[in-house]
């Protein structure tokens, strides 16, 4: 059989796809290297409880018609994610707000805390700041940096913050209200029963061939369809032949505990350099249900190597380079690049969606 496309990844951007495609009659191959669909968004059953087996997905954004979308797929609950940072013992509210600054200060007042921000940022002089350690502090200040920043960012990069250059920390949100919604987005939400329905809905009625690495494949499924959508990493698909983009990894520790609440939160964060994970989910806060255990993931980034599964590109000056040369060569290829890893970019869920759409859309025009 020929297919009108063939979609290399059953992640959120193919499944976009899938859908919109076979919705306009054509027929559509979805193929996965993996053994389910969904991608880093996959979630699986634990007696009740849906783990997010890739790390914490929480959907928000602005886009009303992106909300629409999904929420016309399956029902989304108002979760609102209101992280915890643990440092040596002591618990701060995320982001920083009037909590947090009473937490450090016993500031009371959004004026109170307005003039301790000010003495704390003072410490560069004006001084431009060189590195993300400056940058930070002059932001923030010394005491939000050396407690709440510092540790948790080297972690996160597995190098010194004064190693990291300052435009990672562009800006931190401030802000001089109670308020602990860490998302300013107007429509925030994870899917009730999680997201693997989500993806399941997109893909309802379109053919999806699971544990197929398409580029040990590549020639004999590309003449499987008269078009391609690719998702997978940019560099591959060409064999690397320009060398290695580079990637910083996770590595999940999940434990199933025989108790029915362990953190009473759905993210906190430990931001201490000498603990070596970033961060323990608790995965039934982020869609309740009533259990007798729980479900917990430690979270330790690493450093990425092949074999490894990619999720943030180090947009650096280096690997940005060796990406624009990878998308040239994209050119003379009769094939769609699109999402996370094709594009070598860190992409939200809506901006994934959004993106699959308008690639969608641009097909036909």
């Amino acid at each position: 059989m020929k297919y009108d496309y063939l979609i290399v990844g059953a992640g959120l951007f193919g499944s976009v796809c899938a859908k919109e495609l076979t919705a306009q009659g054509k027929r559509v191959l979805v193929v996965d290297k993996r053994t389910h669909i969904g991608g880093n968004i996959y979630t699986e059953d634990n007696d009740g409880i849906q783990v997010h087996k890739y790390g914490a997905h929480i959907f928000h954004t602005n886009d009303k018609d992106i909300w629409d979308y999904v929420n016309s797929l399956v029902e989304f609950n108002r979760f609102t994610n209101s992280p915890l940072a643990n440092y040596e013992g002591n618990l701060y509210n995320l982001p920083f707000n009037m909590n947090t600054f009473y937490q450090l200060w016993g500031t009371k007042t959004p004026q109170e805390a307005k003039e301790k921000m000010l003495e704390q940022t003072k410490e560069l002089n004006g001084k431009s700041p060189e590195n993300l350690e400056e940058q930070a502090i002059s932001l923030v200040g010394r005491d939000i940096y050396e407690k709440l920043i510092k540790g948790y960012t080297e972690k996160q990069w597995g190098r010194d913050c004064k190693d990291l250059p300052s435009f990672i920390i562009r800006r931190l949100p401030v802000r001089y209200t109670y308020d602990n919604n860490y998302f300013s987005d107007k429509y925030q939400g994870v899917p009730i029963g999680g997201y693997t329905k989500l993806i399941e809905k997109m893909l309802s009625g379109v053919e999806v061939r699971l544990n197929i690495d398409f580029l040990a494949q590549k020639k004999e499924l590309m003449e499987l369809a008269d078009n391609v959508i690719y998702t997978g990493p940019i560099d591959e698909y060409f064999d690397n032949r320009l060398g290695k983009l580079e990637y910083r990894s996770l590595e999940f520790k999940t434990k199933v505990l025989q108790q029915d609440n362990f953190q009473g939160n759905a993210v906190v964060n430990y931001t201490e350099r000498d603990i070596p994970f970033t961060r323990i989910i608790e995965h039934k806060h982020f869609d309740p249900v009533d259990t007798k255990h729980t479900v917990i993931t430690e979270e330790y980034p690493s450093e990425w190597k092949v074999g490894d599964e990619p999720y943030y590109p180090i947009n650096d000056d280096k690997n940005m380079q060796l990406f624009k040369q990878y998308r040239e060569l994209t050119k003379s290829e009769n094939v769609i690049f699109g999402g996370r890893l094709a594009e070598y970019k860190y992409y939200d869920m809506h901006q994934v969606i959004r993106s699959a759409l308008n690639t969608i859309s641009n097909l036909e025009s």
